[in-house]
């Protein structure tokens, strides 16, 4: 507690040093006072930026004359040499577009200017930020070019880029000030929950693409850097405070808020410190699609309905089957049974919004110390911890509420001009978590066990339709009598038993989440420029441990963590050729990861800048990118309900083992008793592709001969590395005012990783075709008595496929100043893939892309005095959405955002008032996640 109290008192305490000041103000050409320019010392760290009024004071150690520069992006740096501290500096800049000279760092991982970048890159910096219409400036990331957003929570938002999208994207990779935000666990990233404050962010560049050369693995799909302010430049205490509503047919109108503060001190040039703080809280957008995902358009009178956000309704059963069991127990006459229906029916389940408060909230701190050894750039060593916690909800192979979820992380790092060395820690604690699926099912089993609620229905079913009721009637009137003491959402009896199981982490009777899993990371680069003068070429790499820690909830880590490295190394060469205007580069990394054979990912690119000023760049890449199978893919042991999770790692088919017991007297002989022992290795090694099996059940009443034709064995091979070899061609330039970003790409695909679905026999062997009338003593013959007997249990297994997958796309970006300071911007990007389903008809790849989107922004920062606005709009195509939770269609949507902002000098604030979503036509970007209504806010931030 002391080092807190410590860091507090460097806050807050007033400190006096030997330092001079000057002052001055930057204004525009038309006499307009410009925020946010960057003022400082040449050759020194210590800096100052301009307020609302654009006006500035510097401190410093320096004598005079020394000199000044003056820099911010759409205008022209200028240097200013200072004689007298007395003077007030008065500084005019003159804008120029810049947007194709801002510097960006991620393309190669050195200061490079954007048009001279070797892949696309998109960037935000504070003036976007300031001028966005989204509620947020992550939300505001979905406006870039490139950029897909799911939304799976108000505030859990998944960025992708170039296909193959989900919630849990783990191709795709963010960075925070240098650390990834992906948890521990399961290896993706969450949203903003722990990621930066608005009024924290320095600037967000975004590679999208593959990006494995030089950040590893993971950066499959792209990779996204948000980067924070410096307390040495940017000085003071900022405030921000939001306020608002959301409206939503199904949650109705509820209040939104956010705040933040940021405080930021440097006390000379040796020694400076920051800290932020931000809180969200919201209602999220309400899930209720209550379409059943098995049977479209039944409801709820279905006997087997299993709705999308409906849960518990997964427990379902033979009915036939359920009176054979009676029957045996001499319960109800043998003659009985023949009454009863040969197929499933499912129980009563609880809607989403009964399962939950709904409620979305989010705290973020952090802090960090800086330290300058020489009192400049040279050296500088930062200490920085991170804390995110709060609510939400993830959507995977189920849906899951984060409640009181925690994640914190701290970074020791050092870096130079041409060198960093960094090491991190990033820790979880799940919290109050829990699974919304099993806390239905076990709500339900709570009150009335399966077994006593299906003999109830089966037994009432029996005496309808003796009593002359139609099947219709009877199953209503079975339901009504099994559903007898049902618990009702908002008494005390279903509160005590909501509570019970959310707290309990066995998935016999409880949903409680458990993690408390950890990633330790470090890297290193450093670039001999400054060394080597005839090509430019950095070195660098990165070590990575896993501890992976569900208890035995989600991981097979029952008896203990599961550790799991990883390592790579990488190099780059860069060369400029004819008068700088070819720029070649080439770089290749070497990754190794704890289960599988290291891979190399070799990148080559070529730019060259044509006309008399350079501002026509083409650009073209090759390059090969491979990404290991995540943790969750190897050493998971999941029981999400309709199915088992089980990764593929030999040591985890071993030790993920469950007893199931086994119906019917025959299943049971064959058997060998009235329960099995099921691994890993059932899974993988002797079982049915669900497809088949289904394909089998729509069949089998009528030619069981031909239905057992159509079963096919799995033959799921364990999981490994996937590899993917890209090509793009772009360019940037500006045409009669027009500023274009254009660019396309083309990649190819191998050993693809997915899932499948499978079923697996408890006893008989799975095989091709198996002999219907081959016996008791046929082993293909028992598999499927196993499955006409409800004996199986399914699996998600983790695999590859053998087919090729292809990908293409491209992107056209367009900017001008249309009229005076009116900005006019569009995008356009193209999306599609190639693959043959029916040589693999059980994989599913999960493209999740819109063929089709556009994005447009009209905006003025100064349509009058302090006064400014931005429109923006998005449209997409309707699309295929594939995930283990569920598959269907995506509608088309029509996004129109607006804000207006204006500007208070004298408070050095900034009012705006904004609308997300102005057309009010609710859509969806994750099938089985809440539409998204409409958000309105007001906000007010100090000293932005």
């Amino acid at each position: 507690m002391k080092i807190y109290y410590f860091i507090l008192t460097l806050f807050f305490c007033s400190i006096s040093f030997a330092q001079n000041s000057i002052s001055g103000s930057v204004k525009d050409a038309k006499n307009e006072p410009i925020p946010g320019v960057n003022v400082k010392v040449s050759g020194e760290s210590l800096g100052a930026i301009t307020d609302a009024t654009g006006k500035f004071v510097l401190k410093t150690p320096a004598k005079v004359p020394f000199t000044i520069e003056v820099s911010s992006i759409g205008f022209a740096m200028q240097k200013i040499q200072i004689t007298s501290f007395s003077k007030k500096i008065d500084v005019v800049l003159q804008m120029e577009d810049t947007k194709l000279d801002d510097i960006v760092v991620a393309a190669s991982r050195t200061p490079e200017r954007i048009k001279e970048s070797p892949v696309t890159i998109e960037r935000m910096t504070i003036k976007d930020i300031k001028k966005s219409a989204s509620p947020t400036f992550y939300d505001g990331l979905e406006n870039l070019k490139e950029v897909q957003m799911n939304t799976s929570s108000m505030s859990f938002k998944s960025i992708n880029t170039r296909g193959f999208a989900t919630v849990s994207n783990t191709r795709f990779m963010q960075l925070v000030d240098g650390m990834d935000n992906s948890s521990p666990l399961l290896n993706f990233v969450i949203g903003n929950m722990i990621g930066i404050s608005e009024i924290d962010v320095q600037s967000v560049e975004l590679l999208p693409g593959a990006s494995s050369a030089l950040y590893g693995a993971n950066a499959f799909n792209g990779i996204l850097f948000m980067n924070s302010k410096s307390p040495f430049t940017s000085q003071g205490v900022s405030a921000y405070v939001k306020y608002g509503q959301t409206s939503q047919k199904a949650a109705g109108v509820n209040d939104y808020s956010d705040y933040g503060v940021r405080v930021a001190h440097a006390f000379d040039s040796h020694f400076a410190a920051k800290a932020n703080f931000s809180f969200l809280k919201a209602t999220d957008w309400f899930a209720t699609d209550y379409r059943d995902i098995n049977n479209p358009g039944k409801d709820r009178t279905y006997y087997n309905y299993n709705g999308l956000n409906v849960y518990g309704d997964e427990a379902t059963t033979n009915i036939k089957n359920v009176g054979q069991t009676l029957a045996t127990l001499g319960l109800i006459p043998a003659s009985a049974v023949n009454l009863l229906p040969n197929y499933n029916v499912s129980r009563t389940g609880y809607n989403e919004v009964d399962l939950t408060d709904n409620k979305v909230r989010n705290a973020k701190i952090d802090f960090s110390l800086h330290a300058r050894p020489f009192g400049n750039e040279k050296l500088e060593i930062i200490w920085q911890s991170k804390f995110g916690f709060g609510n939400t909800v993830y959507q995977g192979a189920n849906r899951y509420y984060l409640n009181d979820f925690f994640m914190e992380q701290h970074k020791l790092e050092f870096k130079g001009k041409n060198f960093f060395l960094r090491g991190y820690t990033t820790t979880e604690d799940g919290g109050k978590s829990y699974d919304m699926l099993f806390t239905a099912l076990n709500v339900n089993r709570a009150w009335k066990s399966d077994a006593t609620w299906f003999g109830q229905y089966a037994g009432q079913y029996i005496q309808s339709t003796l009593g002359g009721a139609t099947p219709d009637q009877a199953h209503a009137a079975a339901r009504a009598v099994a559903d007898t003491g049902r618990l009702i959402p908002g008494t005390d009896a279903f509160k005590a038993a909501f509570n019970n199981v959310i707290s309990n982490p066995d998935v016999l009777s409880g949903s409680k989440l458990v993690d408390n899993s950890r990633i330790y990371h470090s890297d290193a680069n450093y670039n001999f420029k400054d060394v080597f003068k005839p090509i430019e070429i950095q070195v660098g790499g990165s070590y990575r441990q896993y501890q992976l820690n569900s208890h035995g909830r989600i991981y097979t880590d029952a008896t203990g963590p599961i550790n799991y490295n990883e390592y790579g190394v990488y190099t780059q060469l860069q060369k400029k050729l004819m008068d700088d205007r070819l720029k070649l580069t080439g770089s290749i990394r070497y990754d190794k990861s704890k289960n599988f054979d290291g891979n190399y990912s070799p990148r080559i690119s070529a730019v060259y800048s044509a006309g008399s000023q350079k501002n026509h760049t083409f650009r073209g890449s090759f390059q090969t990118g491979f990404r290991n199978p995540t943790t969750q893919d190897q050493y998971i042991g999941f029981n999400v309900g309709s199915a088992v999770l089980v990764g593929s790692a030999p040591d985890n088919l071993v030790r993920y083992s469950e007893t199931l017991p086994v119906a019917t007297a025959v299943g049971q002989a064959f058997a060998g008793g009235t329960s099995v022992v099921m691994t890993g290795l059932n899974a993988y090694n002797n079982s049915y592709t669900a497809a088949s099996v289904q394909a089998f059940a729509a069949l089998a009443g009528s030619n069981p001969v031909a239905a057992a034709a159509l079963l096919r064995k799995s033959n799921a091979g364990y999981v490994k590395p996937e590899t993917v070899k890209a090509i793009e061609l772009g360019y940037r330039g500006q045409v009669k005012g027009f500023s274009y970003d254009i660019n396309g790409y083309y990649n190819v695909y191998n050993n693809f990783l997915g899932n499948l679905t499978v079923v697996a026999p408890l006893y008989g062997t799975a095989m091709d075709n198996p002999n219907i009338a081959g016996g008791p003593a046929d082993a293909g013959f028992r598999s499927i008595h196993a499955i006409t007997s409800g004996n199986t249990r399914a699996y998600q297994l983790y695999t590859n496929t053998n087919i090729e997958i292809k990908s293409l796309g491209f992107g056209v970006g367009v900017g001008k100043k249309v009229y005076k300071d009116f900005e006019l911007s569009a995008n356009y990007n193209y999306a599609q893939f190639d693959f043959d389903q029916s040589q693999d008809p059980s994989f599913e790849a999960g493209f999740n892309t819109p063929k089709h989107r556009v994005k447009a922004s009209l905006s003025n920062e100064k349509l009058f005095k302090n006064f400014g606005f931005n429109i923006s709009g998005r449209w997409n195509t309707g699309y295929l959405w594939q995930s283990t939770f569920a598959d269907g269609m995506i509608d088309a949507a029509t996004v129109i955002d607006a804000q207006i902002n204006y500007a208070l000098p004298k408070l050095k604030s900034i009012i705006k008032i904004g609308a997300a979503n102005l057309g009010g036509k609710e859509y969806q970007q994750v099938l089985g996640a809440g539409m998204i209504g409409q958000q309105y806010f007001a906000s007010l931030t100090i000293n932005p």
